[in-house]
């Protein structure tokens, strides 16, 4: 079964990357798949009645939005669009969304995604009247940020009401060269992780939607990937000229979306991760935390990364409004600092200098890691190391499983 499904993909995927001339710089070359879609006079969804999944990430080299493009263009009939979290135009904080309402700037139909998954995500489709969902959403790279897994939704929610699935490739921002990280168990399984992926899973989601259409859907769907041409593995996003949109009010940045898939572990315990500053995510910290802790993690040594002794105030979420110390992470070697390795060495740090440490009650560290095993072994004392060393044989499983779906050299 498994090899009829990967027939079946690679039946319906656009050309890979062309051979282009060396001089050419990075930003002349790439090309997204709305690009490419584009350039194509958008053939594959002649004829059909489109709605598409995106946020406000969904845009054009010049910053305009696809979906008023397409909605412009009478060759294409875009007929509604679906918002995942923080909603279609990027209203709405963590955790919510901007539900059902009409857009006003093209009058389409906005429909809300977010927590809703197989058969009543599939009856909200089948309501709208399209026969043909797409998608283009910027990922950042990690299992815990919820987009790859409304990406997994709506395939599935596709299949079940009869829809075809067209993918939009973009850029994994912090490259696609290798997976890290602990892989998600099976009855950990939640919004922010669905199925067993590294924590940093090295994938763009045209290859992601290959590997869960391959491995996880109970039913493939009639899947299209539209791939970037000009895209290497090896380069991270500010190479190519694109325009930086917020995937969320919390991802300002691509520096943010590099420590990320490390430092949102912090979610999962009672230190600040950065929200309500200006650099969520390498910013940390909690009232009673000083200079030791990046003392501690400095003398490390980690590869490619420093850590500072900082101050700072979040002005929302946890210690809103209270003055906290802890460390400012500058990553100073892009290629050789490892996020997931990072991040465990700051929990593993802060538990050991500072006696305030504890994690969140409701053991979201588990959700965010994939297992109990990280939160077990540094409650035992276990080091970076030991820690990282425990996933090694799931991780190489994984790697396997993934080189079989990835589409770019």
């Amino acid at each position: 079964m498994r090899l009829s499904r990967r027939n079946l993909l690679a039946s319906a995927t656009m050309a890979a990357v062309p051979a282009v001339p060396a001089a050419l710089r990075d930003h002349e070359r790439l090309r997204t798949g709305f690009e490419r879609l584009a350039a194509d006079g958008y053939s594959i969804l002649s004829g059909r009645r489109v709605g598409i999944v995106t946020n406000p990430t969904g845009v054009t080299r010049d910053a305009a939005h696809i979906v008023d493009v397409m909605h412009a263009d009478p060759r294409v009939r875009l007929t509604a669009v679906f918002g995942p979290e923080h909603g279609f135009r990027g209203t709405a904080q963590a955790g919510g969304s901007e539900g059902r309402y009409d857009d006003p700037a093209t009058g389409l139909p906005v429909y809300d995604t977010y927590l809703k998954s197989g058969r009543p995500l599939a009856d909200v489709f089948t309501a709208s009247g399209v026969d043909t969902i797409v998608f283009d959403i910027q990922d950042v790279g990690a299992r815990f940020y919820t987009y790859i897994w409304t990406l997994y939704d709506c395939m599935e929610a596709a299949q079940l009401a009869g829809k075809r699935f067209v993918v939009l490739d973009r850029p994994n921002p912090v490259t696609g060269r290798a997976a890290l990280g602990p892989v998600l168990h099976k009855e950990f399984a939640t919004f922010v992780g669905r199925q067993p992926i590294a924590q940093a899973h090295g994938m763009t989601v045209a290859e992601l939607a290959r590997l869960f259409n391959g491995e996880y859907l109970a039913r493939p769907v009639p899947l299209h990937t539209v791939l970037m041409t000009g895209w290497q593995r090896s380069r991270f996003y500010d190479a190519y000229g694109l325009p930086w949109v917020p995937p969320s009010p919390n991802m300002p940045t691509p520096d943010t979306a590099l420590v990320y898939s490390g430092t949102c572990m912090f979610e999962g315990t009672n230190l600040s991760e950065g929200r309500g500053t200006t650099r969520p995510f390498e910013l940390l910290g909690a009232e009673g935390l000083d200079g030791r802790w990046a003392a501690a993690a400095n003398a490390l040594g980690l590869p490619g990364v420093r850590f500072r002794e900082a101050y700072f105030t979040p002005t929302f979420s946890k210690f809103e409004g209270r003055t906290v110390g802890g460390v400012q992470i500058h990553v100073d070697d892009r290629a050789a600092f490892d996020p997931v390795r990072t991040g465990i060495a700051l929990l593993v740090t802060a538990r050991k200098t500072w006696d305030g440490f504890a994690w969140r009650p409701d053991d979201w560290i588990d959700k965010l890691t994939g297992s109990a095993r990280v939160r077990t072994m540094i409650d035992a004392g276990a080091g970076t190391d030991e820690v990282t060393g425990a996933w090694q044989e799931e991780l190489a499983a994984f790697r396997r499983t993934r080189k079989e779906y990835l589409l770019y050299g």
